[in-house]
């Protein structure tokens, strides 16, 4: 089905403001993949919170002008399917990744985070990082670290002398009863 002149410009300008929006981008091949594998990457995306689409390369190449992932234009030849991250960098990664696994016929081309390219090698490493939950409890747990060992010092030499105290008693209650 041909698409009008109005209809592209209208999918450019709606990929243009979901890339200025988006944290991260995985593009992948799908050729040969069925129509029900596709529906179902689709639902794992909306679960994901990953905003999936399937354009056309001279689409895409307008839409993604100007924006983060412009970067990745030299990646778009054949049939592809173009996975934003719209809150987590590795969560579209971890969507194709898992995705992968189980349907060998998709395959990442490229990823794009916060402006910088990455071939398909890297997906591992993107799909690695931390969700924004996992990093707000590192963060957390890094700023909390000299809290506990500033009480811990601090209750030491209290604990130390209770010990030794109570020791002292054990060892006269066994002199005693000797």
């Amino acid at each position: 089905m041909a698409l009008s002149f109005e209809d592209k410009k209208a999918i450019v300008a709606e990929i243009s403001e979901v890339a200025k929006g988006s944290v991260s981008l995985v593009v992948a091949d799908y050729r040969g993949l069925p129509v029900s594998k596709v529906t179902e990457l689709r639902k794992k995306a909306r679960e994901s919170g990953v905003y999936l689409r399937v354009l056309r390369n001279t689409l895409a190449k307008r839409a993604l002008k100007g924006t983060d992932f412009e970067c990745i234009e030299g990646a778009l030849a054949g049939p592809l399917i173009f996975g934003f991250a719209q809150n987590e960098p590795g969560s579209a990664a971890r969507l194709f990744k898992g995705f992968a696994k189980d349907n060998e016929k998709l395959q990442v081309k490229a990823l794009s985070v916060a402006g910088t390219y990455y071939d398909a090698s890297h997906l591992d490493a993107i799909a690695s990082l931390p969700s924004r939950d996992e990093a707000l409890s590192l963060l957390a747990a890094m700023l909390l670290a000299p809290a506990t060992n500033l009480a811990r010092l601090i209750s030491e030499p209290s604990a130390k002398l209770a010990r030794g105290l109570n020791a002292l008693k054990d060892q006269k209650e066994a002199q005693g009863a000797a």
